[in-house]
């Protein structure tokens, strides 16, 4: 009799926490559902390119529909969907790079349908999150490892991520990427649509005061049947103090070192450094720099997951580092009128390695936040050549809409 009241005891019991746990795993999921987010961004663009050579003037009105959907937490797991969809509407003389060269210059917006992300995240460790998938990935200002996300493709990465809040100075930020999901698609019948391979990308933060922000970083790349192998490790510095109520002045320093590795055919030490001072003062701010992409044996310093648009200026003439390297001096200065942000940059180009002038460019850039939602800029790039590319005009106007 006691054994059948202790079996009847023991099945009720296991009954009533089974019970339990299906309970609370369906308000798990009825809370997630309910703290799960949908949002929609349209962003429309007309562009163009007109270089000085065969190619004939390039002219794209292409609309990015983008929908995402991020759920809420179950047991300490998240998930998040982003899909993307890239179309012309009216103005579609341009080469994507996508298809076979049409005889357009370059706009590098191919249209289609994209998973831009699929992955899951886990944050049951303390101040760790772990996920896996495809997802968007950018250290220190996308210098080198980025989204491209000014392309209306965006570039994306197929990875397992580790970021650890060690102390509350020290953050930790590891990946390891086994695809690149580039911006001309999977589909690109000329340029690499993805990157397929084996990259290791650590990044540790560390603040010791409020003004200043280090960052230690190593870019481990081994690519699948290519030859640009390399290791890159650095060190990024930022500064940045307010002088009075109005005014506050910083300084931005970096450096690294390239080396040849794996199956790379060619031997070489490169160096990257850039410095930056830059202030504000009354609503107006500028800025001086130099950036310098180094050279060894014929080959340059190299950022192939970078996002290269906002770098050496924005009519894209150093997308590939030139073989003698590149040092670019560089002037900007700005400020807001009416709620409208301008911005105006000069660059002067010329090689590390020899004394090649590449050319110059002049960039403007007003943009301005009509609501929460919307978002309207128009941006201009003129490359003057001499000693590389061709001279380059190129125009943007775009609106952006998210809700």
């Amino acid at each position: 009799m006691l054994k059948k009241t202790t079996a009847i005891t023991l099945l009720a019991a296991l009954g009533v926490i089974t019970f339990g746990a299906q309970a609370g795993v369906t308000d798990d999921i009825s809370k997630a559902v309910k703290d799960s987010k949908v949002n929609l961004e349209l962003r429309y663009r007309y562009e163009t390119n007109d270089q000085n050579n065969a190619a004939k003037d390039a002219t794209a009105s292409t609309l990015k529909t983008r929908l995402t959907v991020k759920t809420g937490k179950v047991s300490d797991f998240a998930a998040v969907i982003e899909i993307d969809h890239v179309a012309t509407i009216g103005a579609d003389d341009y080469w994507s790079k996508a298809e076979a060269n049409n005889g357009y210059s370059v706009i590098a917006d191919p249209t289609g349908l994209d998973l831009n992300q699929a992955y899951i995240s886990y944050t049951g460790f303390n101040k760790t999150t772990l996920s896996a998938g495809r997802q968007r990935l950018a250290h220190n200002g996308h210098r080198f490892l980025g989204t491209v996300g000014w392309r209306q493709n965006e570039q994306t990465y197929d990875a397992y991520r580790v970021q650890v809040q060690a102390t509350d100075s020290v953050n930790v930020d590891y990946s390891y990427i086994f695809n690149a999901n580039r911006i001309f698609g999977s589909d690109s019948a000329v340029a690499a649509g993805d990157l397929h391979g084996e990259f290791h990308a650590l990044n540790v933060k560390y603040a010791p005061a409020k003004e200043h922000k280090l960052a230690f970083f190593a870019y481990l790349l081994d690519f699948d049947g290519a030859t640009a192998d390399t290791d890159t490790f650095g060190v990024d510095y930022k500064f940045a103090t307010k002088l009075n109520k109005d005014s506050k002045i910083g300084v931005n320093l970096s450096y690294a070192m390239q080396s040849d590795s794996n199956d790379n055919p060619n031997t070489f030490d490169a160096d990257y450094y850039l410095v930056e001072v830059n202030a504000s003062t009354s609503g107006i701010f500028g800025a001086i720099g130099l950036e310098v992409l180094g050279s060894d044996n014929g080959v340059g310093f190299s950022t192939p997951f970078a996002t290269l648009h906002k770098f050496n200026g924005w009519a894209d003439m150093f997308l590939g580092t030139p073989s003698a390297g590149l040092e670019d001096l560089y002037f900007k200065v700005g400020t807001k009128v009416g709620g409208v942000k301008l911005t105006a940059v000069y660059h002067d180009y010329s090689a590390d390695s020899g004394s090649a002038d590449y050319g110059t460019e002049l960039d403007l850039v007003a943009a301005y936040q009509l609501n929460k939602q919307i978002g309207l800029l128009a941006k201009y790039a003129s490359y003057d050549a001499e000693d590389h590319g061709v001279d380059t005009d190129k125009l943007w106007l775009m609106a952006t809409m998210k809700f």
